[in-house]
């Protein structure tokens, strides 16, 4: 049995704070995958590589919208790949050697899956034992598979197999030519404009009446009227059994059924497509871990109960010296707000570390995180981007709600588009002029939101945002300065 001073799963965020502050502690971390996590090997960063490029080939294939005479006749698949993952894969291969290098001579890593035994002991899938003094678990999670009659869990992301998740479909040796995506969230929408953008033939198959369906309902009807326009989009369906071909590189036969979240649906009975992609969510990776069986609370869909302070609870009480980050216990599947919690985790565990005893610090000297004002975006045709409440979740809780929908062709920089669709839509408390949320669906929709999250984080009153400043004219950030002014205050 090998024992810690310091035990760390995962190598996303989880591989951030280990800085001088740890220099003598004997560290060990454990990673059964690639250094990075998702974001840097799966995920954001590898996903917008491929974002922008499709964004341009979709821009001259519609370029005639802006009287321009342009056209897209195609992606070279293996060179986009190469420019794309060589870097990726150098970025992954430079942080396990550093890790395993004579430059980190306290830190061991365990290449292999680990799962708890105890609150302080897990045990690798060789059966050696390890426990430690403190542990951070930062394993976070993985795509959601479907219990669908023809669908092999086992088998989807294996080579030959034409069923895959965003872990491996970056990868695929060729593009494909029909492509069938399964969900309607933020993985399947950013893959449908990539891949349709490249010229593949996308049907997106939605159980609900409204892609990205997580988003204020005004955003995500706005962006479900806009995607459908231009892409085949089946509602209200959801796959019954999925019939696979003899033979590699057979298509798949998806059978539909209605999903029951829409009335009268009328849907067709078949997909045919030579890839499918399932995109229905993703877990926390609690469960691979044994996390719960050991005692460690779980909320109801799997994540690790923590604190602000980022510590781990079992039976309602923080586990002394365990703390955890990132997908695996947060509410927010975001690599900012990971990065946030790491940084948190990485401040308490040295304070920790300095009081002797794991736990033994008092919580007036730990740090708290914060979500407050935490904004995502999803990089799809046309952009995406929110922060903080939907209406409906600001009425719900009882503020006196004032809301300003703005069209991006009410500016100048939106006719200069040729008053391409968008909307920026924000939610005030109408006593206290605060920003509560904000949705925007539109051409950079993730740059342009910014102003509002930082109001939004320091307290600024919406008024004094859109009267306080210059707003660089005609820019299209105006759209969002029409919008503040567009709300309607109780007299001071």
């Amino acid at each position: 049995m090998a024992h810690y001073d310091l035990l760390v799963i995962g190598t996303g965020s989880g591989n951030m704070f280990l800085d001088k502050r740890f220099a003598g502690l004997k560290t060990a971390i454990a990673e059964e995958w690639h250094f990075g996590g998702t974001c840097l090997n799966v995920g954001c960063i590898p996903t917008k590589m491929f974002v922008y490029p499709a964004t341009v080939a979709e821009e001259a294939a519609h370029a005639k919208r802006y009287d321009v005479d342009a056209s897209f006749s195609g992606v070279d698949w293996s060179d986009l790949q190469e420019r794309i993952f060589s870097r990726v894969d150098a970025i992954e291969a430079g942080g396990r050697e550093y890790r395993m290098s004579d430059r980190q001579p306290n830190n061991t890593v365990i290449p292999e899956h680990v799962r708890f035994v105890d609150e302080k002991t897990v045990v690798t899938d060789s059966g050696e034992e390890i426990t430690a003094d403190r542990i951070v678990i930062a394993a976070g999670a993985a795509p959601t598979i479907p219990d669908t009659p023809g669908l092999d869990p086992a088998r989807v992301d294996t080579p030959g197999y034409p069923i895959v998740t965003s872990n491996s479909i970056m990868r695929l040796p060729e593009q494909p030519k029909r492509l069938a995506i399964v969900g309607s969230g933020v993985v399947a929408m950013e893959f449908a404009h990539i891949l349709s953008s490249f010229g593949t033939e996308v049907t997106v198959v939605a159980r609900g009446p409204r892609l990205l369906q997580d988003f204020d309902a005004t955003a995500s009807a706005e962006f479900t009227e806009i995607f459908t326009a231009d892409h085949n989009v089946i509602l209200g369906a959801q796959p019954a059994a999925y019939r696979l071909g003899e033979g590699e590189g057979a298509p798949v036969t998806i059978d539909l059924e209605p999903s029951g979240r829409m009335d009268d649906v009328d849907i067709p009975a078949s997909v045919d497509a030579d890839i499918v992609l399932i995109a229905i969510g993703r877990h926390p990776n609690t469960e691979g871990l044994d996390a719960a069986a050991v005692g460690y609370d779980t909320t109801a869909d799997g994540r690790l109960v923590v604190d602000d302070f980022q510590r781990v609870y079992a039976g309602g009480r923080p586990v002394p010296g365990v703390f955890a980050l990132g997908d695996i216990s947060s509410e927010h599947q975001l690599k900012h707000v990971a990065n946030h919690e790491a940084r948190v985790v990485g401040d308490n565990l040295a304070v920790d570390v300095a009081a002797g005893a794991p736990g033994a610090a008092p919580e007036t000297a730990l740090t708290r995180s914060s979500h407050k004002a935490v904004p995502a975006a999803v990089f799809t045709s046309p952009q995406v981007a929110a922060v903080g409440m939907t209406e409906d979740e600001a009425r719900a809780a009882g503020h006196d709600v004032t809301v300003k929908v703005q069209n991006y062709s009410d500016v100048a920089y939106g006719w200069a588009m040729a008053d391409d669709p968008g909307i920026v839509k924000i939610i005030a408390d109408r006593d206290t002029r605060l920003i509560l949320g904000a949705q925007i669906v539109g051409h950079e929709a993730s740059m342009i939101i910014q102003p509002v999250i930082q109001a939004m984080a320091f307290d600024q009153p919406a008024d004094e945002v859109a009267r306080g400043q210059y707003w660089i004219h005609p820019a299209l950030p105006e759209v969002i300065e029409n919008a503040l002014l567009g709300l309607d205050f109780s007299p001071r």
